[in-house]
């Protein structure tokens, strides 16, 4: 018999549909899925315009509490007095002494040779012993001719005595015929001419000390203004030894040893190491608030001292204002000109105030606004700074309590009204 082909044949089944059809079923249905989700993402999320990621961004909650509104500021250890010596005449300077040494007041630091000033001084100082004894002679001269004139007064008044006497007589011996009347008349022109005479010497004799205290007071005047600016020379040669105005220590030449220079040129420092300082700047917005007189914490090498504010400069310099600091009761030991220390001035503390970290946020527009984030959504929302200390700012309205907001990295939102996060 011959063989056929029945042993190699298999029964085949007809194919299910469900089966046949699954894979794009499952297709159609995610679509559907994530068609739904889309849509459900642009209703929640219509009308914004950006989407940011968090990583770039720095998101902050509102809260309520303490608020503390303070200034830090690395400052610099400077000299409150810190003379610098200077050169009242030119000449040829000799150091005495070496950058670093310590000083008392009064010691000598340099000298300067100046021949000229020297040769000045004793010129003068001739001239002013010629000037007393032209005042010294003055005043015997003038004493001299009191004497005289009183010797003249005396005189005249003798004089006009013996010339009434004269003519006494000669009137009671023409009484009696013994004078003529011409000799009468001659003894009454005696006595006119003797009071006449009388009278000049006492005018003389009276007006005399007037006269005498003009040339006296004349000649002590040339005296005295060649007295004051003898003085003057020799304080100017006094000042050719440069010594230490206080007590401290040498800081910097200016001039080597044995250099010519010329008037008011700088020769050294000498820096009060008793009398600091601390020097910090801080920027113009946040200095508006200092006033002299504030507390503030220094810190430095491990030490912690008490200062108030001294002073704070009038002048805006690159957006920062220069303010000192004095130390307190407490005088530091140990402490170096240009050493630096932490600085922090208390201005202000108050209870119960709605704040938050400090950020980026505060400068754009002014600080008006701000990001209240709801989920992966950024809003932009109107609201109203107060105070702001370093760390954190004031909140007075647009925000609660627990609000989260964008506090850095706004300036990418181009100031949409509506920002979406991503991760």
């Amino acid at each position: 018999m011959l063989r056929d082909t029945t042993g190699q044949d298999r029964v085949i089944e007809r194919p299910n549909p469900w089966r046949r059809h699954r894979t794009l079923a499952v297709a159609l249905a995610v679509a559907a899925a994530g068609l739904g989700v889309l849509t459900l993402y642009l209703m929640r999320y219509s009308g914004a315009g950006v989407s940011v990621s968090r990583e770039r961004l720095s998101i902050a909650t509102v809260e309520r509490g303490s608020f503390v509104r303070d200034v830090a500021a690395d400052g610099q250890v400077v000299a409150a007095v810190s003379p610098t010596l200077y050169a009242n005449v030119a000449g040829t300077v000799t150091l005495k002494v070496h950058a670093g040494d310590t000083v008392i007041k009064g010691r000598e630091l340099a000298t300067i040779d100046s021949p000229d000033l020297t040769a000045k001084l004793s010129q003068e100082d001739a001239t002013l012993q010629g000037l007393s004894v032209d005042w010294r002679r003055a005043r015997l001269d003038a004493e001299h001719r009191l004497l005289q004139l009183r010797d003249a007064y005396t005189e005249a008044q003798v004089d006009q005595k013996t010339a009434q006497r004269e003519l006494d007589r000669s009137r009671k011996a023409y009484e009696l015929g013994a004078y003529s009347e011409l000799q009468t008349l001659k003894a009454e022109d005696s006595l006119e001419k003797a009071k006449f005479a009388f009278a000049q010497a006492k005018m003389n004799y009276e007006s005399q000390p007037t006269l005498n205290r003009f040339d006296i007071d004349s000649k002590k005047a040339l005296l005295d203004r060649q007295q004051f600016m003898v003085t003057d020379l020799k304080r100017q040669v006094e000042a050719l030894s440069v010594r230490s105005p206080v007590d401290g220590q040498i800081g910097q030449f200016q001039v080597p040893d044995r250099a010519s220079v010329a008037k008011d040129a700088p020769l050294l420092t000498v820096v009060d190491l008793s009398a600091l300082e601390v020097e910090i700047k801080i920027p113009e917005s946040m200095a508006r608030d200092l006033r002299p007189g504030m507390k503030a914490d220094l810190e430095g090498d491990g030490r912690h001292w008490q200062g108030t504010v001294s002073g704070i400069s009038p002048e805006v310099v690159n957006g920062q204002i220069t303010t000192r600091l004095r130390f307190g009761d407490d005088k530091p030991a140990g402490l170096r000109q240009s050493q630096r220390l932490a600085v922090r001035i208390l201005i202000d503390r108050r209870d119960n105030v709605l704040m938050v970290d400090r950020g980026s946020f505060m400068d754009q527009q002014g600080g008006g606004f701000a990001y209240l984030v709801h989920d992966n959504v950024a809003e932009r929302r109107p609201v109203s700074l107060g105070a702001a200390s370093i760390a954190k700012v004031e909140i007075l309205q647009g925000l609660g309590e627990r609000d989260r907001i964008v506090i850095n990295g706004t300036d990418a939102f181009n100031n949409a009204e509506r920002v979406i996060l991503t991760h």
